[in-house]
């Protein structure tokens, strides 16, 4: 009798550990469930928000080809000048006329802020790659040999030029393939599979720097991203923050204004680059406002004034082209995952500024 109730406290005893795992199990799945729940339904409105955004993003971009209306109060600067409204978009966090909820970001850069692939000029892409290698120290022969890789690239031949790079190169290479043939790339990246061009843009935000849209030759400093003017021959470092910091006050009218913040010797090498264009090709970037309290970061930011306090690197965006306030914008990319530019401000002290030189 004692080992038959022994027994049953065994079994009773069991059975309540497998019923407890079991509830415990089922507990764990349904709190599991609940949380993929809320999380589906955040991760749906936040979508239905980003794309409400690039919309609001769109119609501020055709509202811009619209008669301005009579008595609007356009933006000035503290002497009092009127500031252009398209050299608005330059990325900027921008407020829009339709606002998008506050909790998200949106940035627009004008393509003529760019250096545009499919239009450069020959003589302009040999001082691109010479300051890339150095500038006034790049090996010559090395500058010939990439240049030359280009024009192979870019023509409608197979002939090979003096130290290029044709179609018997490409395609004797591990992963194999054949040159454009054609001066209109596809892509920004493609300039990539171009022989020596790896290693001469290595590090760099190719689709912040350049792009392939439009017609635009030269590049407006007043929507020039860093990435690009970082490229520029005539510009440094120091001359480049000095464009920003300025642009953040007051527009660049015209060369003598230019003049005004770059000295006359590089403004030489900066001029055959630089003109007042607009272009109707942007990238918009939406993208949810993260701003994080933790310490680590807010010490960096009071330890580095001009840190970026923007910790989003990658956003969705949109390459279209608006034609005019009552035709839909043409989108040509949609990327979720695209690498925004670099948005931080100009970095450099109000007292260190080089105005008027």
């Amino acid at each position: 009798m004692k080992r038959q109730r022994g027994a049953v406290i065994i079994i009773v005893l069991w059975t309540s550990v497998l019923l407890t795992v079991l509830v415990t199990a089922m507990a764990s799945k349904v709190r599991l469930s609940a949380k993929t729940v809320v999380n589906n339904q955040d991760a749906s409105t936040q979508w239905a928000e980003l794309m409400g955004a690039v919309s609001q993003a769109e119609m501020e971009l055709m509202m811009e080809r619209m008669p301005r209306p009579l008595g609007e109060e356009l933006e000035e600067t503290e002497e009092g000048e009127i500031r252009t409204p398209a050299l608005r978009f330059n990325g900027q966090e921008l407020e829009l006329n339709y606002l998008p909820s506050e909790n998200i970001v949106v940035r627009i850069y004008d393509h003529a802020g760019k250096i545009n692939l499919n239009r450069i000029p020959r003589r302009n892409m040999q001082l691109l790659i010479e300051k890339r290698l150095g500038g006034v120290n790049a090996d010559p022969q090395e500058v010939q040999d990439i240049l030359s890789a280009w024009t192979d690239w870019t023509d409608l031949n197979d002939l090979e030029g003096l130290n290029g790079a044709e179609k018997e190169y490409y395609e004797n290479l591990d992963q194999g393939y054949t040159p454009r043939n054609n001066p209109e790339l596809d892509v920004v990246e493609e300039i990539l599979h171009i022989r020596g061009f790896a290693e001469l843009f290595e590090g760099v935000n190719l689709d912040a720097a350049f792009t392939i849209y439009g017609n635009t030759r030269t590049v407006n400093l007043n929507l020039a991203t860093r990435e690009a003017m970082e490229l520029l021959p005539g510009l440094d470092e120091e001359l480049v923050e000095n464009i920003i910091a300025y642009r953040e006050r007051e527009d660049i009218q015209n060369r003598s204004e230019i003049a005004e913040i770059v000295p006359f010797e590089n403004l030489q090498e900066l001029s055959p680059w630089v003109g007042n264009n607009t272009s109707n090709i942007y990238s918009i970037f939406v993208y949810a406002r993260n701003e994080f309290g933790d310490e680590e970061f807010a010490a960096m930011l009071e330890a580095d004034e001009f840190s970026n306090p923007d910790r989003v690197t990658q956003s969705y965006s949109e390459i279209v082209e608006v034609s005019g306030y009552n035709n839909l914008p043409k989108v040509y990319k949609v990327d979720n995952y695209e690498r925004l530019p670099d948005t931080t401000r100009g970095r450099v002290r109000e007292e260190d500024l080089l105005f008027g030189l």
